[in-house]
């Protein structure tokens, strides 16, 4: 099953989501903003990775190369195009009133 990532990170901590090929969530959590320990926490919850986004930031130069060099397929987005990418997507949140 092919897995996809996304990364929220902040100073201290990232937050992850793993979802599979069909946009189900996986698994979710949060590690420390080290490469090595983001790294890790793929390897255990999405051994099937093919991709991971990281939105650009602070820190994304320096997490973006360490990811690489560590062998994560990390791609890097940056926010505007991210945000403009998902208002394209439909998410109809009204409750359907009987």
């Amino acid at each position: 099953m092919v897995q996809y990532a996304a990364l929220d990170v902040s100073d201290k901590d990232t937050a992850i989501h793993v979802l599979d090929e069909h946009g189900r969530l996986v698994w979710k959590g949060k590690r420390a903003s080290e490469p090595e320990v983001l790294a890790t926490a793929h390897r255990r919850h999405a051994p099937e990775l093919r991709r991971i986004s990281l939105e650009t930031g602070q820190l994304t130069p320096w997490l973006y190369h360490s990811l690489k060099t560590l062998g994560i397929p990390v791609v890097c987005l940056d926010t505007r195009h991210a945000r403009a990418a998902t208002a394209l997507q439909r998410n109809n949140t009204k409750r359907l009133r009987l």
